[in-house]
């Protein structure tokens, strides 16, 4: 292991969409999942600090970094087996995306765009314009670090939910080393469940089109939110969407209602209301390129808040992020959920 181990501090900025973060005491590749379960197993046994890192692009490090050992994951490899895929942690997303979409597979199409590494999506259960991968994931290979084992979880015993999954919920048992999606062969993607994607294609919801039509469209759309990496592009330094959509309560539904009657709604299955977290914060008095200090929300989505000089430190990002958080508590009485992970810090 000391053999691939930086001993020296490594700025952990650069590894981070954001550009945020400070360094790491030491810092290691990881090009496999042996090499991963091998760099995690020894700090568990030394009981020291390690913290598994992806493609930086749903993180927030804290301006101290991070004392201990990071673990940055490069492994890579897919494998295809009927309609099985799976995919090593290391993956790039959207690499796999559009493969899958180049090879006629249906599922992904509407998750094109996002940033990030293969081993992040089940960890939030990343969605996108109607679709989300714990409808095509079939099991998800974890290094359990409670019992010291490699397992394979069945896509039920990873727990998901809205923007959660189990892996969230314990980031500090579980290591996702690799993912397996069920992507069948079809012309035709799955039926389009967003309204702004629907438009965009000229077809009704519940419609289905060529996965490469609905690709396009919903990279089309996500670039004009910044919500596509663009070096030229300061909007897209940020970590995508800053806060989850709450998902109300009946009781909290009513008190919104009385604070801001005719409030855009979408009733949930299970009897919850989801309110959009940019219109909160939009009718929070929080418009798209609001600053403070050299942190804004990005100018082109309310959701993202951005780093657009390359300049803000990570507290000073957060006190964005608190003062929009306050502001709509006090306004609607709601209050917002970071989506990103915080790292050596809190909201």
């Amino acid at each position: 292991m000391t053999e691939r181990v930086s001993e020296t501090g490594v700025r952990l900025a650069p590894y981070t969409t954001l550009g945020l973060g400070g360094s790491a005491r030491m810092f290691a590749e990881a090009s496999s999942s042996e090499e991963i379960v091998e760099l995690v197993e020894a700090c568990d046994w030394g009981a020291k600090p390690v913290l598994v890192l992806g493609g930086g692009s749903n993180l927030v490090i804290s301006d101290e970094g991070f004392d201990g050992l990071v673990v940055r994951v490069a492994s890579r490899g897919v494998e295809i087996e009927g309609d099985l895929v799976t995919a090593q942690a290391g993956e790039d997303w959207d690499s796999l995306v559009e493969r899958m979409v180049a090879e006629g597979r249906s599922g992904l199409e509407c998750l094109s765009g996002i940033p990030g590494l293969v081993g992040s999506t089940p960890i939030q259960n990343v969605g996108a314009y109607g679709q989300d991968v714990s409808q095509t994931i079939a099991a998800v290979r974890v290094y359990d670090r409670r019992h010291g084992e490699v397992r394979d979880l069945t896509a039920r015993e990873c727990g998901f939910a809205y923007r959660h999954s189990v892996f969230k919920e314990r980031l500090e048992r579980y290591v996702v080393l690799a993912v397996t999606y069920e992507l069948p062969r079809d012309a035709l993607s799955g039926p389009i469940a967003y309204r702004e994607l629907a438009a965009r294609l000229g077809v009704e919801l519940g419609d289905r089109v060529p996965p490469a039509e609905a690709r396009a469209a919903v990279l089309g759309l996500r670039a004009g939110k910044g919500m596509v990496l663009d070096a030229d592009d300061p909007d897209t330094r940020s970590a995508g969407s800053f806060f989850t959509n709450p998902i109300l309560v009946a009781a909290q539904a009513a008190e919104l209602e009385l604070r801001a009657p005719g409030f855009p709604r979408w009733d949930m299955p299970d009897g919850g209301v989801k309110v959009a977290a940019a219109w909160l914060i939009e009718n929070a008095g929080f418009p798209k390129g609001y600053r403070r200090g050299p942190a804004r929300i990005s100018t082109k989505h309310t959701l993202a808040l951005t780093n657009p000089e390359l300049s803000a430190s990570t507290e000073e990002l957060l006190d964005l992020a608190r003062e929009i958080r306050d502001g709509v508590f006090e306004k609607f009485g709601v209050t917002l959920v970071n989506e990103p992970v915080m790292v050596g810090t809190r909201l």
